[in-house]
Parts: structure tokens; sequence; C-alpha cells
């Protein structure tokens, strides 16, 4: 039995590897989950519902591509290995080496101020009720850091997140602690979540009044998947919209329970909820191609959605949300935050400050002051 203080550096020895695996806590649990495909490559899908019948760890993009498939790690290993392990010895990848390039926005608010104005513009005119606008930043990796080591931190800190570590040879590495369920279940008892609007932590206490603004936010994510799940005879039960915390943030949410009599067209499902409104915007096809050619860069893996799943047994799929991106020269952290027409360009700024906190924490001082 490994000790827990182990566990860092064999997730560190692993990514030195080029291994493909994944690690990760459910919210509410005190163990670890741990997946390795330690034979071939994992399975690249291009297309969500590609996902019925399978099993495995999902990583998958906000927007599909060829060069941004899901990937999928079809696991042979259960039981994170000790440091003596001969899998440290394995062949690395095939894969080309991960692409690392530094990318400049020059002034980081003025650049979202630029693309704030274009996402308010078209929310003016009243063409769309949502859209969520995101950015990134990133900052120079400097000095000594363990993910292993930021990936127990996290465990630690988050205990309401599910927080995850991965790493593939076509993804890289990938760390986040994300609040919202994508699709969650087993034995035909399912549920997913409604999870907008954002409020600070005042002296770490969840706030009681909430504004209209990020009432109809929450509302607006709510009926989506009312409406997505009624196109395939679901009439979900639904408790809240009730306040919540999130790392560094509060959220309101709504849960959503639901029976199916059949788990082997989870990928219908999934298509259906993905993106979100909490991560895309209403209408969603025109707010999906809105912010693919107006929002400045590719997301990737952020605000896709993450996890195990298993149509025979438990499935737990979150939205890749309070996540980093982690490479040998920086990291990359991401947030964003959904827009009405009466959204304030500096609260929604301080927003994604806010939700970028929760990763940056886990840097080294002398990293997350690196801004």
């Amino acid at each position: 039995m490994i000790e827990e203080y182990s566990y860092a550096a064999i997730i560190d020895k692993l990514i030195e590897s080029e291994a493909s695996f994944a690690i990760w806590r459910i919210p509410g649990e005190d163990k670890f989950h741990f997946r390795m495909q330690s034979s071939g490559s994992p399975r690249l899908l291009f297309d969500i519902k590609d996902l019925n019948k399978r099993s495995g760890f999902v990583i998958a993009p906000f927007q599909v591509t060829e060069a941004r498939p899901i990937v999928l790690i079809e696991p042979d290993r259960f039981e994170i290995p000790s440091e003596d392990d001969a899998i440290f010895l394995r062949k690395k990848s095939d894969f080309p080496p991960e692409e690392e390039s530094f990318f400049s926005e020059g002034n980081e608010k003025e650049e979202y101020a630029r693309h704030f104005s274009a996402f308010i513009d078209l929310l003016l005119k009243g063409s769309m009720d949502k859209l969520v606008l995101s950015r990134r930043k990133a900052i120079g990796r400097n000095v000594p850091f363990s993910p292993g080591e930021a990936f127990l931190a996290a465990a630690e800190r988050y205990v309401r997140s599910y927080v995850y570590l991965c790493h593939t040879p076509m993804t890289g590495v990938w760390m986040g602690g994300t609040p919202e369920i994508l699709l969650s279940g087993k034995n035909g008892q399912w549920q997913t979540v409604a999870l907008a609007g954002t409020q600070n932590l005042r002296a770490g206490n969840l706030p009681k009044n909430w504004d209209h603004k990020n009432w109809m936010e929450q509302q607006l994510v709510a009926s989506y998947i009312q409406r997505q799940l009624s196109t395939l005879g679901i009439s979900p039960e639904e408790k809240g919209p009730y306040a919540v915390r999130a790392g560094e943030v509060s959220h309101l949410k709504s849960d959503f329970a639901f029976s199916l009599p059949c788990s082997d067209r989870l990928g219908d499902i999934l298509k259906l909820l993905h993106p979100t409104p909490a991560v895309c915007g209403l209408p969603k096809e025109e707010a999906y191609r809105f912010i693919l050619e107006n929002e400045g860069y590719d997301r990737g893996y952020y605000s896709g959605f993450i996890g195990w799943l298993d149509p025979e047994d438990q499935t737990d799929l979150y939205v890749n949300l309070r996540c980093m991106r982690i490479q040998r020269r920086m990291f990359t952290l991401y947030a964003g935050g959904g827009l009405l027409a009466t959204s304030q360009l500096g609260d929604e700024w301080q927003e994604t400050e806010d939700k970028m906190e929760t990763m940056r924490r886990l840097l080294p001082k002398s990293n997350g002051s690196n801004e």
C-alpha cells in the first residue's frame, strides 16, 4: 500500500514518463481514484456521440476538432504504481513533443475590455440572451514545481470540488478543481446541475442576497437543461436554486435528478448538454459560433468536460472549470463569466480574477505573482 505522501513523487514521475493517466477525488470523498493506460495509446474520438457504450477517463474539449479530439484513456491499471515499478521504464510515446508556445495579449485588461465590448454589443441588440466570455493568463514557470504536490494541495483545500490531474501525450498535463457536474450517476439514477451566477465570498461566508443579473443567468441555464432533457422524453426533478461554495467564489446551483432505463447512449445525452449555457450562452448554436469567431483564442480543453465514464457502473463527468494547463516553462490559467445585456466590465473582469485564484493559490509564490 502506497502512503499518500509518496503520491506526489509518483505523479511527477508518471508525467516525466509520458504515461497516460488520471487521478481524481470526488467531492465529499476522502480517497483518490486512479486509472492508467500502460499499453497502446488513448482512443481519439471526434464526435461526442462516439462515447456511447464506451468507458474510460474522458478529456473532452470545448470544441471537438482534428487538432483537439476527445481523448479517452482506456485503462489497464487501476492502482497507482510504486516508485520502483517497471512502468517508469516504458517506451516513450510516439506522439510528437507537446507544443509549447508563449502568447502575449499585451495589456490583459485592455484586451478583455475589447472582447467584452463586442460581446455586449450583441447582447444589447437583443439577438442573444447570454454569452460567456473567457480569458487565459500565462505565468512563467520559473521555480521548481511539483504537479503532484499541487494536486494533493488542491484535494485538501477544495473539498467541495471535483479535483483532478491528468496527462496524456496528446493533451499534456491538466489540473483543476471544478464544481460543476455535467453528468453523474449509476444503476439508472442520474443527475446534472445548473451552476451560474457568481459572487465573491465575503469573510468566507456564503452570500444571502443575489441581484437580478445573477438570478437571471442561473435561470437561463436551468431552463436550458430542462428543455434539452425533455427532447429525450426525460422530465427531471429539480431542486434549487441555492448558494454553494466553489473554490474562492460562490454560485447559484440547481440539481436535476432523473432515471434512465438504459445507459447505452450516454454520449447522446452529453452531446445535448455540452456546451451548457454556463460555458457558452443562449441560443446555444449561435452563441457557440460567436465565441469561436470572436473570443480571440482557442479554449482547448478548458470548458470542455472531464472525468470517468462507465455506463455499467459509476459515471462522474464534470465541466472543466477552475483549471490550468501545466507545461515545462509555463502555466496557463483559464476563467470566464456569463454576460447579460446588463453586465458591467469591471464586475466581469473581477469575476475572472477571482476564479483564476482557485488555481493560482496552488502555484509557488514567485510564479503566482508573475502577472
